[in-house]
């Protein structure tokens, strides 16, 4: 894809999208057509917000728009995957991604790169507004979510072009910028726009604490995206961010754990994503991504949902028992209708196991594996096409600065128990019934995980009855005593199922041999590489269409084209 793609096509569409979008109510319109051409016009923030349509279109694609960021940073990870099917369907890239089997033709790595450009292209177009370039408060958001869209393309490829303007000559391809000096221009557009930003919480806008995040998270993973340049000054930095998010008492923890994932969204949501059934909807990647046809019956939905994904079942035995978040994510066991009937296929009962045979060979079963239900579900012909997606959540700022408090053991006046403590806190909405079982130490922050690594599959051939012959079970025992905070890294998995976490969760936390638990990790269906020098996999490899596309790009390390 040629980054200036847009040069000619966003001006057309940027009005007409923000009516769409952003559902203005001033029925008096403004004919722009028909405004002063000598520069005299000034536009009203009212009006620079409704030209936003297409950047706010093009976060929600990226994000969650078919093999999005959020799958992206998912399906290679220990906490869900999406097997091949035996019916038939899936597999394929999903498995890949899984394996760690990188290539430069899997499909999930176009939709953020190509999303991502299309918003900082039209980002761009505004910024080259002169009559919008007056507007210092609309400068710094149109920067801040360019930035946002940049660090979305650094965490998954590092190595990426950088433009800020559409200004360029006919022909142009960016050039490709080095790690460190896209790192340095996010932080400088975000600390130089913040100021500038609202301070007020606006469903969907991004604002000042959102800037807090966006910097808090860009110092949180320093060290894991430059490994031999590491620098404690950055775990404070992290902690500076979050407190003034924290201490600003604009945002507070939701009642339950469900609230930020709700059609009415929450007050613990710092910036999120707006969905709309009508408008801007997308309604598969939490609904028909997950469960099989049947169960619209569960949720009374109207149309089948398509049965792909699933809990990884190591990961679904490591929650305690008396954890709510567990039944709050997942559903399995035998499934009932909204009326309370048992759900019947073929005249068998519809039992969700936790358990899989394979991410391949055979792969799932029709019924195997634990679905996600965490975003809100609405009967008819709705699904999740409703829900307000949390991009940067208040609990995510506390657990940056428990995980940087445990980094640097302590920050200014505040301790490793403080660290403690407000894991404690977090946890105590998921146990309320058994409150003794919140509290987290120091010593099991600090300590091992929880989670039984180790490969863990049942291969073999399907007859024509589906049952399973020709049986291998492949079963081994790495634990997670070698992880570095692995207390610390289980709760951010129970915390953080679906939110584009635990990809860079796995890469920042380490083992005792030095890897990274991205790499060094078994689970189901993958295999560890204990090379601790060998860190090619932390980023994705380009797309060959896009190499193809700019000749100045090169393929990132450890990859061929």
């Amino acid at each position: 894809m040629k980054l200036n793609i847009l040069k000619n096509k966003v001006i057309g569409i940027l009005f007409a999208s923000s009516v769409v979008l952003c559902g203005c109510t001033d029925l008096d319109e403004k004919v722009f057509s028909e405004l002063p051409g000598d520069g005299s016009y000034e536009f009203s923030d009212t009006e620079i917000q409704a030209q936003y349509g297409v950047i706010y279109d093009r976060l929600r694609d990226m994000y969650d728009g078919w093999e999005g960021y959020m799958d992206i940073s998912q399906e290679c990870g220990d906490l869900l995957m999406t097997p091949y099917r035996t019916y038939g369907g899936w597999g394929a890239q999903y498995v890949a991604l899984h394996k760690h089997e990188f290539h430069s033709t899997i499909n999930h790595l176009y939709r953020p790169w190509y999303s991502c450009y299309q918003g900082i292209n039209s980002c761009n177009q505004l910024l080259d507004n002169e009559t919008i370039n007056k507007n210092e408060t609309a400068v710094a958001e149109l920067r801040t979510f360019r930035a946002l869209f940049y660090y979305v393309l650094f965490d998954l490829w590092r190595n990426i072009p950088v433009t800020t303007t559409l200004n360029v000559p006919d022909g142009f391809s960016p050039e490709q910028e080095t790690p460190q000096f896209t790192f340095d221009f996010i932080v400088k557009e975000v600390e130089e726009s913040k100021p500038l930003l609202t301070k007020v919480a606006e469903k969907g806008q991004i604002n000042y604490y959102g800037a807090c995040m966006l910097l808090a998270k860009m110092y949180l993973n320093h060290d894991a995206w430059f490994p031999d340049a590491p620098d404690n000054k950055y775990y404070g930095l992290a902690i500076e961010q979050v407190n003034e998010v924290i201490n600003s008492g604009v945002y507070t923890l939701a009642d339950s754990y469900r609230e930020p994932f709700s059609v009415a969204g929450s007050k613990e949501n710092i910036f999120e994503l707006m969905y709309d059934n009508k408008y801007a909807g997308h309604g598969t990647n939490h609904f028909c991504k997950w469960f099989p046809a049947v169960c619209k019956d569960v949720f009374g939905v109207s149309f089948d949902p398509w049965n792909g994904s699933a809990c990884v079942p190591q990961f679904f035995y490591s929650y305690d028992d008396a954890d709510t978040r567990k039944a709050d994510t997942w559903k399995w066991g035998v499934q009932r209708d909204t009326q309370g009937n048992i759900i019947y296929d073929n005249g068998k009962e519809v039992n969700l196991t936790p358990e899989v045979w394979a991410i391949e060979k055979p792969g799932a079963g029709d019924y195997q594996g634990a679905r996600l239900w965490l975003y809100e579900i609405q009967p008819g012909d709705i699904g999740t096409s409703d829900d307000n997606v949390p991009f940067f959540r208040l609990t995510d700022a506390y657990f940056i600065k428990a995980e940087c408090l445990l980094r640097l053991g302590g920050y200014k006046d505040e301790t490793e128990q403080d660290a403690a403590d407000i894991v404690t806190m977090i946890r105590r909405r998921a146990f309320k019934n058994n409150p003794e079982k919140a509290v987290r130490t120091v010593a099991q922050l600090k300590g091992g995980s929880v989670y039984d690594y180790g490969l863990r599959e049942t291969q073999g051939i399907l007859d024509e009855d589906k049952n399973l012959t020709k049986i291998e079970i492949i079963e081994t025992h790495e634990g997670g005593d070698d992880i570095i905070l692995g207390g610390l890294l289980d709760d951010l998995a129970w915390e953080f199922v679906y939110e584009h976490h635990r990809r860079q969760d796995l890469i920042r936390f380490k083992m005792t041999n030095g890897c990274n638990v991205f790499n060094g990790k078994s689970w189901f269906g993958k295999s560890a590489n204990t090379n601790p020098n060998d860190r090619h996999l932390d980023i994705f490899p380009i797309l060959k269409d896009n190499l193809d596309a700019n000749p100045k790009l090169k393929q990132n390390p450890g990859y061929t084209k």
